[in-house]
């Protein structure tokens, strides 16, 4: 069985659902979902997982969360390469700038993003984006 992390960072806690339903795609899938936040967990636990998913929401003017998220993705780009990542994160205004950002370090950095590049959800994930998370998280198990 493969045990799939979803590590996540979550201001108002729509990043937070997004990341329990993409662990719900992996367990239907198959898979063993570990749903875990980001301050709850150390970048270095991702190494040996060949597949993850990584999620912030957009902050500022559209970037990662400074304090938490931007430390921890700077340290998986390090080792990213040959992974598959899936990223995911809401966001309130905008156009998902910090997300194709993201992707594209990640991609630089040598991982292959699941379903080519980062989910992103508008406020609070309806149930549209909540089908739309699991199937990432069945990705993840599949890819």
């Amino acid at each position: 069985m493969s045990q799939i992390t979803v590590a996540y960072w979550s201001g108002t806690g729509n990043t937070e659902i997004m990341a329990r339903a993409i662990g719900k795609g992996v367990e239907a899938a198959g898979g063993e979902a570990r749903v875990v936040s980001m301050e709850d967990m150390g970048p270095e636990e991702l190494k040996k997982c060949d597949a993850f998913a990584l999620g912030c929401p957009a902050m500022g003017a559209e970037e990662l969360e400074d304090t938490i998220v931007e430390p921890f993705a700077s340290e998986v780009e390090r080792f990213a390469a040959g992974k598959r990542i899936a990223l995911f994160g809401s966001y309130d205004w905008g156009d998902g700038e910090w997300m194709r950002i993201w992707t594209d370090r990640m991609k630089e950095a040598g991982a292959s993003i699941v379903g080519e590049e980062g989910l992103i959800c508008n406020n609070e994930p309806d149930e549209t984006a909540k089908a739309a998370c699991e199937e990432l998280g069945k990705k993840l198990v599949s890819a």
